[in-house]
C-alpha cells in the first residue's frame, strides 16, 4: 500500500506542476501539499527535489518520466 501512495503522490506531484522558466523543458514545479514522509521518499529517490523551507519541489527529469509511466499505468493515456 505504501508504494501505491508513493506512486499516486508522484503522479499527483505531476498533474499538478507548472513549467518554470529558470527550468529546462521537462523540469517543472509543483505546490509539496502531500506528507513530508512520502515527499521524503520520493527525494531519497531523486524524482523531487526541493529545499525544506521551500513550499514547493521540482519534478527531476527522472520524475516526470517516472511520473509519464504512472499516468499510462492509472489512467492508462
Amino acid at each position: 500500500m505504501e508504494e501505491k501512495i508513493k506512486e499516486l503522490t508522484l503522479l499527483l506531484l505531476y498533474l499538478t506542476s507548472w513549467k518554470e522558466h529558470d527550468f529546462p523543458d521537462e523540469l517543472r514545479r509543483s505546490w509539496k501539499g502531500y506528507p513530508f514522509d512520502v515527499l521524503n521518499e520520493l527525494t531519497d529517490e531523486d524524482l523531487i527535489r526541493g529545499g525544506i523551507r521551500s513550499k514547493s519541489v521540482y519534478l527531476t527529469e527522472t520524475g516526470v518520466n517516472e511520473a509519464k509511466k504512472l499516468l499510462k499505468k492509472y489512467v492508462g493515456t
